[in-house]
């Protein structure tokens, strides 16, 4: 699906930045007014362009907390949070001695975090205990009681925040009677970018944790208790479910095989044999030539940032052990694979977890016609949360 711009990369993030306007991440006017001064492929002026915008309607949650009109504040901090993380994502070289990245990164957490205490029934932020160091994350309510209500322990993948995954799917969970703990784990922005942590392909011993603090709090049905992982969460939830039995059901948003296989599919055999070989001196030179597109070179360098990689051949080593190759037959909750006819990522993929699985399962193709075909439903939020929410609520009998 074309959005407003010709480079695959820019379409899909501003499609991504528009659709959180679901759930009152965005503006549509705004998106558009913020993407005419955008030229194809000009990284320097995306961020531009989207801190300006951000800037702006931060200035409106301002003078309207300042008039005390609570509801305009809210909703302007909502999206001035997406529009600051949207602004900060192609920063991806330095990440770690940017000033702007982390200012960007900063104001899109605080911005939220000034939103939610403005929310009907304020979020409650969680210091996550693991490792001896902590995890951020969020304990969405439906209402301030402490019954029981089924929970849903949802992360992103690759790039998400903490802060977006209220637009991903925990708003959609609160409106149906779901409680949500949202959390960052390695690899994940702040986690990352805050406490140096990356990624590890055994998301059990991230998942186990965070579940065992999930119980200790108020309003959990621990006989109702869902794992959601969006995008490469997908690839994680699946590995976490496969050793941590105590859920009742698990959704993969979307379903991801390889996550290495997603980088090996599109290079010639010679540079994967060097990659393997460790002949970084051949490899990289040729990994740095096919990094032209936006999205080749967003990838990699996001990817070693997160993965902890000193070059582009390390990071594609890095990743191999991330596939539920010989562990997807370990899962054993009713799991939901969800699909993307579109998928510019992970084509193909969740048909094979899905026919990996061995436990009760469904695979859910979204359609291009609808309006779901791109990675992770993009620009389909409400469409994604109905179905998906419904067959959890069937699993769950709600």
């Amino acid at each position: 699906m074309k959005f407003l711009f010709d480079d695959e990369s820019f379409s899909f993030e501003a499609l991504r930045t528009a659709g959180h306007g679901a759930y009152g991440g965005a503006e549509l006017g705004e998106v558009l007014a913020t993407c005419q001064n955008i030229p194809e492929g000009d990284e320097e002026a995306w961020c531009r362009e989207w801190s300006a915008t951000a800037e702006r309607v931060h200035r409106i949650a301002w003078t309207a907390l300042a008039a005390g009109r609570r509801v305009s504040a809210r909703e302007a901090l909502l999206r001035a949070s997406n529009y600051y993380r949207n602004a900060d994502f192609y920063r991806r070289l330095d990440p770690d001695n940017d000033a702007e990245s982390a200012r960007l990164a900063r104001l899109s957490r605080q911005t939220f975090a000034e939103a939610a205490e403005l929310f009907d029934v304020p979020p409650i932020p969680q210091a996550i205990p693991y490792e001896g160091g902590e995890l951020p994350g969020y304990l969405f309510r439906v209402d301030d009681s402490d019954k029981a209500r089924p929970t849903v322990i949802l992360h992103g993948g690759f790039d998400s925040t903490l802060e977006e995954l209220y637009f991903f799917a925990a708003e959609g969970a609160l409106r149906r009677g779901y409680n949500v703990l949202g959390f960052e784990g390695p690899g994940q922005a702040s986690a990352r970018r805050e406490s140096g942590l990356v990624f590890r392909p055994d998301w059990e011993h991230v998942v186990t944790p965070v579940l065992d603090h999930a119980l200790t709090l108020p309003g959990v049905d621990r006989d109702r208790l869902v794992l959601f992982g969006t995008s490469l969460g997908g690839y994680l939830a699946a590995r976490a479910a496969a050793f941590e039995h105590r859920f009742a059901a698990c959704v993969l948003h979307d379903g991801v095989y390889s996550f290495h296989d997603a980088y090996r599919s599109v290079m010639p055999p010679f540079l994967y044999d060097w990659i393997l070989d460790k002949r970084d001196d051949l490899a990289n030179p040729v990994l740095e030539l096919m990094m032209m597109s936006t999205q080749s070179r967003w990838a990699v360098r996001n990817g070693m940032w997160t993965f902890g990689a000193a070059s582009p051949a390390e990071y594609i080593r890095i990743t191999r052990p991330f596939t539920v190759d010989g562990i997807a037959d370990k899962i054993t909750c009713p799991t939901l694979v969800l699909d993307a006819e579109n998928d510019q990522f992970f084509r193909g993929q969740p048909r094979q977890v899905y026919d990996a699985l061995r436990c009760e399962k469904e695979l859910m193709v979204f359609a291009s016609a609808d309006g779901g075909g791109e990675h992770c439903h993009e620009g389909a939020t409400l469409l994604f949360n109905q179905r998906t929410f419904d067959w959890l609520d069937t699993r769950l009998s709600l």
